[in-house]
């Protein structure tokens, strides 16, 4: 599947910003992309960041009152059917544990690093509780998150007013509802609680619109899942939000131990008062833009 991507983010300011530093996540690791920026920036450069994930620096010394970032990006996708299929072969979830801990082929060496806890993922005996009901003594790994997965679907409720995005992941787990970052940083302490090897993933969704509907433009969602590592397997995505293994819908941006490294845009202001964020992305199948 072939997919061209617009994102655009804007900023209203209440006053001129007098001086501007950013830095964006909005290009995807594999593709082509393009970034247009207003104001135009004074300095720009593009360079990957410690997790392989393309970034892009930029600065503003022009007084505005707005900042628009439009990110174009084309990718391509293939199915993982092997992902579903390997799940109750995978091997068990603490002979997994124990290669993490010991173990030093590169693979897992690189990967273990993912096991400790990250400022929005901690560890704790509270998580490995919750976890725990699914990872039975003995059960393959990629069948026990599959069942963590539909829990966390279950028990929680969807709800964009129940949190923020400062909400600590304990708070998550005792009210029992969030958005897809809550659920994705939940899974990731969960799973890392046990001594596992975890990413979490931001990217985008695509969504269908009703039959004879269009598409609508910017109703496609920036989005957040997990990566759990297996060795000789590699990395298989979980998305709790929706109960299922991401495949062509899901389309990958940038990785890293948790939202803080991988946020969209963030960065440093000088002036501007109250400030106003808005954000739109349309995913679109290129075969869509024949017809």
């Amino acid at each position: 599947m072939k997919y061209d991507i617009h994102h655009r983010t804007t900023y209203n300011y209440e006053e001129n910003v007098s001086y501007s530093h950013h830095l964006a996540r909005l290009r995807a690791p594999h593709g082509s992309s393009r970034f247009l920026i207003a104001p135009n920036p004074d300095n720009i450069s593009h360079y990957r960041d410690y997790f392989g994930n393309p970034t892009t620096y930029f600065t503003l010394t022009t007084p505005h009152k707005s900042l628009v970032i439009d990110a174009y990006t084309t990718i391509s996708l293939e199915e993982n059917g092997a992902a579903s299929a390997q799940l109750d072969l995978s091997q068990p979830w603490e002979l997994v544990r124990d290669t993490l801990r010991n173990s030093t082929a590169p693979g897992d060496l690189a990967a273990a690093e993912f096991t400790f806890p990250s400022p929005l993922c901690p560890v704790s005996a509270a998580l490995a509780a919750y976890a725990e009901t699914s990872f039975a003594p003995g059960k393959p790994i990629l069948e026990a998150t599959k069942d963590l997965t539909q829990r966390i679907f279950r028990d929680f409720e969807f709800d964009p007013k129940a949190t923020t995005v400062s909400t600590p992941v304990h708070e998550v787990l005792e009210k029992r509802a969030g958005v897809c970052q809550d659920f994705a940083h939940l899974q990731t302490a969960c799973l890392r609680s046990l001594g596992l090897a975890v990413r979490y993933i931001s990217g985008y969704l695509r969504t269908d619109p009703p039959p004879g509907k269009p598409r609508l433009i910017g109703a496609d969602a920036s989005h957040a899942w997990v990566s759990i590592y297996v060795p000789h397997l590699g990395w298989t995505d979980f998305d709790a939000t929706n109960n299922v293994i991401p495949s062509l819908n899901h389309v990958p941006i940038a990785k890293g131990r948790d939202y803080l490294d991988i946020s969209p845009v963030r960065g440093t202001v000088y002036g501007g008062g109250r400030q106003q964020l808005e954000i739109g992305v349309t995913v679109t199948p290129m075969e869509a833009q024949l017809h």
